[in-house]
């Protein structure tokens, strides 16, 4: 009998069981979706960087180490394995200014790479090139084909012998001043130290990797003793793929903490308001059952039946929704895809995961008996008495002389909200999270232009930037750059209290070069002191005035900078004139020129290492923008289901409360569309308040994801007035939607059954 009533009773409030099993599923689906995909990508790239024996650090030299540099290395107790390694950027010869990363080890157990198709490795082959699978995809080449390398004006050419993967470029970028990889002009390569030494006539290794477990400050101390010097040492989060991959997996998790909280929050009260109210309207039947004899524990589990059925089904298919959304992010073809380039795709449940999902299902069952245990309060007879709301004391404005000149409509909407107090809220929490997800959507899309015209167009105002090699001398550096009508520049890796960090020395005569204060306006770089860029000021507590001492690597020596200014930069990096750095008598290397000259017009030489367009740079962010877009989308399209899906459980349950009101309405002489009216004003109203109140915490909610999740690019939050209004649109535009659909309600209305009902 009862389960035929529970049948009956779900399919009365189907719209009720809807709504609540979409919300669970929404709030668990991306729960499940943002924390798997945190978690898949730091099992699958801790997986990758042990198949490739990632290098735990670096030592780095540009006059190079020799065999026995790297067997003092090898010495040293608690270092597993050690090698030489070479890793420049080169030129694919006659592919229209592609480039590569070519890497060279002396031991394949370090810094290797995954095999996707082809030969092994093979360090002594004579001509073998090891080539990334994706650049291959992108520019149709096979295994067997022939391509060749210049790098100082010497080609290195051979045969594809296998398609790789490769750890150390995992996030296969030119250098800092691109996002995204371009598997179209930049991939990367690996060459046996037999080919390599065959073309070059020498053995030169700038770097030698370690495998070790030792911590830094007991490596450095080995390292510094067995070479007799103190040496460039860079651990493994210092590396490019390695701090890249696990800055995604912090954004992932803080992510995890926002917009799931959102949802499930948002689920969860739903669930409260609607149980409440549906065994409130269910009380007569619930009386019926208790004077027909059934105990009040069999009529507590036949209704928390319905909470734990919603609470089954929504999660059931959250979980699905949960791997949707994680394979959606987390595939080769999706939008970690584009980023990262990784052998496997596994997606990864966590098992806090799994208690969570229990958890919510208890907790939602915990509702529906809670609901139901205080309709069974009393007596029979007590529950047989139908429900009615709590008398409402009048409100201080209806004492008023304006609360009776106002229309008929308002003050019946004031009265109301003001009787459904628990109702009102939860309309407000949908609107206002509905308000914050779209803004905050939009202000990224508008921040990130932003950005782009600050760095991108304002900041790099040059066509190409050409890289010097490192044996030529200074005054074959600047007749290059003088040739081309540039500007030019070197970095010293420096330490400020034991953090490394770039010190960019700029030679500025041309205007190629520009840096943004925090107020994105243009800095005229000095030549009285440093500037820093935002993170490091804010770190460690500098301001315009203040000094700040920095030792660079490999040497004893300090410098006292005087801070000149603060700006913003994708880097953390300290930024000099050549001047200021010449009165400080901090020595450098001019490595980099930036010319108007477009990259076809540069000619190859000994003293230019390769040539990188800025178009290059600005192609790269068409992936970018597209994941970006993408994400848009999914927050945009998220939001609206949200409260389309709240507001219309809320909007049917008000109609079901109000039956016997609009039934009188009706009987008065209102019209459908007046009573229709009626509903969607008081919609419209929370609507326009829940758009105040959730437009300041929508630009809060952005301000917080740039800083949590876009730290590392300084940007500066920017809202145009095209999102605010595309905002207000589309929240009142959802509003009246549901107005509309629960308005058609009206017509269904029983004038006479609902007036005579509770007599």
């Amino acid at each position: 009998m009862l389960i035929r009533k529970m049948l009956r009773t779900a399919w009365s409030y189907k719209a009720q069981f809807i709504s609540m099993i979409l919300m669970v599923m929404l709030g668990v689906g991306m729960f499940l979706g943002f924390n798997m995909e945190w978690a898949s990508i730091e099992h699958n790239m801790f997986s990758f960087f042990d198949d490739c024996n990632f290098a735990d650090y670096r030592l780095v030299s540009e006059s190079g180490y020799t065999d026995d540099d790297l067997g003092k290395i090898k010495n040293i107790d608690g270092v597993t394995a050690a090698a030489r390694i070479l890793s420049v950027n080169v030129d694919v010869k006659d592919s229209g200014g592609d480039s590569v990363a070519l890497a060279v080890t002396t031991d394949f157990s370090v810094s290797s790479f995954v095999l996707i198709d082809g030969d092994t490795y093979d360090g002594e082959s004579p001509d073998g090139i090891w080539l990334s699978d994706r650049y291959a995809a992108e520019n149709d080449i096979n295994l067997g084909d022939s391509i060749a390398f210049t790098y100082r004006g010497i080609e290195i050419s051979g045969n594809v012998v296998g398609l790789i993967k490769a750890a150390e470029q995992m996030i296969c970028v030119r250098d800092n001043t691109q996002l995204m990889p371009d598997f179209k002009t930049h991939g990367f390569a690996c060459i046996s130290p037999a080919l390599y030494e065959s073309a070059v006539g020498s053995g030169y290794y700038p770097q030698i990797n370690v495998i070790s477990d030792l911590d830094k400050d007991t490596f450095s101390e080995e390292v510094n003793r067995a070479l007799g010097k103190t040496t460039v040492i860079l651990t493994k989060e210092e590396d490019l793929a390695y701090s890249q991959a696990e800055g995604e997996v912090d954004e992932g998790k803080a992510m995890g903490s926002i917009l799931p909280a959102l949802f499930l929050l948002i689920g969860l009260l739903t669930m409260v308001t609607t149980m409440h109210r549906l065994t409130a309207k269910e009380k007569t039947q619930i009386g019926t059952l208790k004077a027909l004899g059934f105990h009040d524990s069999r009529i507590i589990r036949h209704y928390t039946s319905f909470a734990f059925f919603v609470a089954v089904v929504g999660t059931a298919l959250g979980v699905g929704v949960g791997y949707a959304v994680a394979w959606f992010i987390m595939n080769p073809n999706g939008m970690m895809g584009t980023y990262m380039d990784l052998p496997e795709w596994r997606l990864v449940l966590p098992g806090f995961c799994i208690a969570a999902v229990a958890l919510i299902i208890l907790l939602l069952t915990l509702i529906g008996f809670l609901s139901t245990r205080q309709m069974l309060a009393g007596t029979a007879a007590d529950a047989l008495r139908p429900y009615t709301p709590k008398k409402m004391k009048p409100m201080l404005i209806e004492r008023t002389k304006l609360f009776h000149r106002l229309p008929f409509g308002t003050r019946w909407n004031m009265r109301d909200i003001v009787r459904h107090k628990a109702r009102t809220a939860m309309s407000m929490v949908g609107i206002v999270g509905c308000t914050i997800l779209i803004l905050a959507a939009f202000g990224m899309k508008d921040t990130m232009n932003a950005f782009l015209d600050m760095y991108y167009d304002n900041g790099l105002n040059y066509s190409s930037r050409i890289f010097l090699s490192e044996g030529v001398t200074d005054e074959e550096r600047r007749e290059v750059i003088e040739k081309y009508d540039g500007d030019c520049g070197g970095s010293v890796s420096v330490q400020i209290e034991g953090k490394t960090v770039s010190l960019d020395i700029y030679n500025i005569t041309h205007d190629k070069i520009r840096i943004m204060d925090e107020s994105t306006k243009k800095i005229d770089i000095g030549d009285d002191g440093a500037y820093i860029c935002m993170r490091l000021a804010e770190q460690f507590g500098l301001r315009a005035g203040d000094t700040v001492t920095v030792s660079p690597f490999g040497t004893d020596d300090t410098y006292t900078l005087r801070v000149a200014g603060i700006f913003r930069s994708v880097s953390e990096n300290i930024v000099v004139s050549g001047k200021y750095a010449g009165s400080l008598k901090s020595p450098y290397t001019i490595d980099s020129g930036y010319t108007d000259t477009e990259k076809g017009d540069i000619a190859a030489s000994g003293v230019i290492k390769s040539v990188q367009s800025k178009q290059m740079i600005m192609d790269s962010f068409e992936g970018f923008l597209s994941i970006m877009d993408t994400m848009i989308y999914m927050l945009v399209g998220g939001a609206l289901l949200l409260g389309i899906i709240v507001l219309y459980n809320l909007g049917a349950m008000s109609y079901t409360e109000r039956y016997r009101e609009m039934a009188t309405l009706k009987v008065v002489g209102f019209r459908d569309k007046k009573i229709g009216r009626l509903l969607a004003g008081q919609n419209l109203a929370l609507s326009i308040v829940g758009i105040i109140i959730g437009i300041p915490l929508g630009a809060l909610t952005l301000s917080y994801m740039l800083k949590t999740l876009a730290s590392e690019y300084e940007m500066k939050m920017s809202i145009g007035a095209g999102s605010y209004i595309l905002t207000v649109l589309l929240t009142v535009g959802m509003s009246l939607l549901v107005s509309l659909m629960v308005a058609r309600k009206n017509r269904k209305i029983d004038m006479v059954e609902a007036l005579k009902g509770q007599e």
